[in-house]
């Protein structure tokens, strides 16, 4: 093989610029057939000299006319002598893209899809929605013990978030350091599920679900002491119109009298539907507050998973005890509480969305909707109208929750 001789420009390329750079190659006879695949066969002895052309092109893409041109010529490699050009692209050189777009073109991010607004408020709605469904439904359910439904709900409870466990990959028992507290929210929220269930059983449905709903305000003074987070003086106020509420409510005779209206059965039933639903409301504060010392670190569904769990144990024990294990005799009952451990998943599902995608504040507000609830639902299916007591009992305990919403919310943005 002889010399190969190179030929280039001399002056400054720019980025548009073509190359041509021409190849002369020295071809023997001998070798004659390799390079021009025998269609020159007949040419004589002596050596001659071919010249290939190439063109290289820096911008290989500078329109779209001239894409679709390139596309039809073909990258191929032919002699001069045939009538055809080569059109090469070098690696080095080659812009992958329609058009060369300047680098503050490229540096302009995509835009974000938009949320769509009042979203996390509708999941709240529907979490209020479902949760009122189920107290309503725990209310028409005669001869079986609350204890006994929540063991049901647990039940398949269990049942539905296993497949999600497996699913996320997130196994049963949980971080190590985490498994303490895993327990103790299993165990506080499935007394305070229980201790609301009882309430409702044996009192107005309005009234245990006002007490029930008072678990914001003693959720700001047990995040003071077990957590150290800030208290105010307007904690304490909510506090106080809080438990006036809860007196209004449950009407002491020391301080009405003995002769009460506006109570299920004997006075009794309703002292003990009184503490039961106090109890739930405290038992509830200390799960959130549990729940925030686990923080983010815990998966959902895995809190959820030790709920049950913990929750069917404690109800099969406490009903072993009392001898209260009783299978409902109506198939209507049988669906209810199948019902129930269902609405029960959907609606804390709807909550913990509501809770990701909007501010803590708004979502408590959101809520006050179930004390609406509840009150037309004991009218409309009970035909039992409340009294003032009562009303006035939720007015101060639905205000006390509003303004530690709203406190929290206001802090919120003013930090953000």
């Amino acid at each position: 093989m002889g010399e190969c001789n190179h030929c280039m420009r001399e002056r400054a390329l720019t980025v548009e610029d073509d190359v041509t750079v021409a190849f002369h190659k020295v071809v023997s006879h001998d070798n004659q057939s390799r390079f021009c695949n025998d269609r020159e066969e007949d040419a004589h002895d002596d050596v001659e000299q071919t010249e290939e052309t190439v063109h290289l092109r820096t911008n290989c893409f500078k329109d779209e006319d001239a894409e679709e041109e390139q596309g039809t010529r073909g990258s191929e490699t032919v002699l001069e002598g045939s009538g055809k050009e080569t059109l090469l692209c070098l690696p080095a050189f080659c812009v992958r893209g329609k058009k060369t777009a300047s680098s503050e073109e490229q540096k302009v991010p995509a835009e974000k899809p938009k949320r769509c607004p009042g979203l996390g408020l509708f999941y709240a709605f529907l979490s209020t929605v479902f949760f009122s469904i189920i107290a309503l439904l725990v209310k028409t359910i005669h001869g079986i013990h609350a204890i006994e439904i929540s063991a049901i709900r647990c039940f398949f409870q269990m049942l539905f978030v296993m497949p999600l466990l497996i699913y996320h990959k997130t196994g049963f028992l949980g971080p190590r350091d985490k498994r303490i507290y895993l327990v103790l929210r299993g165990f506080l929220g499935s007394n305070a599920m229980i201790l609301l269930y009882y309430a409702v059983q044996q009192m107005p449905l309005a009234d245990a679900t006002v007490i029930m709903f008072s678990n914001p305000v003693f959720t700001s003074i047990l995040a003071w002491i077990f957590l150290k987070e800030k208290c105010t003086i307007w904690d304490c106020v909510f506090t106080v119109f809080t438990l006036t509420g809860v007196i209004l409510i449950a009407r002491p005779p020391f301080l009405f009298g003995e002769h009460l209206s506006g109570i299920e059965d004997n006075y009794t039933n309703h002292v003990k539907g009184t503490v039961a639903a106090f109890g739930g409301a405290i038992a509830a504060a200390f799960t959130i507050v549990v729940l925030r010392k686990m923080g983010k670190s815990v998966h959902y569904y895995l809190s959820v998973w030790y709920y049950a769990v913990i929750g069917l144990i404690e109800c099969v024990i406490i009903v072993s005890i009392l001898s209260e294990w009783k299978l409902p005799s109506c198939g209507q009952d049988r669906w209810i509480l199948m019902l129930i451990a269902v609405l029960g998943i959907t609606g804390q599902t709807f909550l913990i969305k509501a809770l990701q995608i909007e501010k803590a504040g708004p979502v408590a507000l959101t809520r006050t909707v179930d004390v609406v609830l509840a009150f037309f639902f004991q009218f409309i299916f009970f035909n039992r109208a409340p009294t003032w007591w009562s009303l006035g009992g939720a007015l101060c305990v639905v205000l006390s929750t509003s303004g530690v919403a709203l406190r929290k919310w206001y802090d919120s943005s003013r930090r953000s």
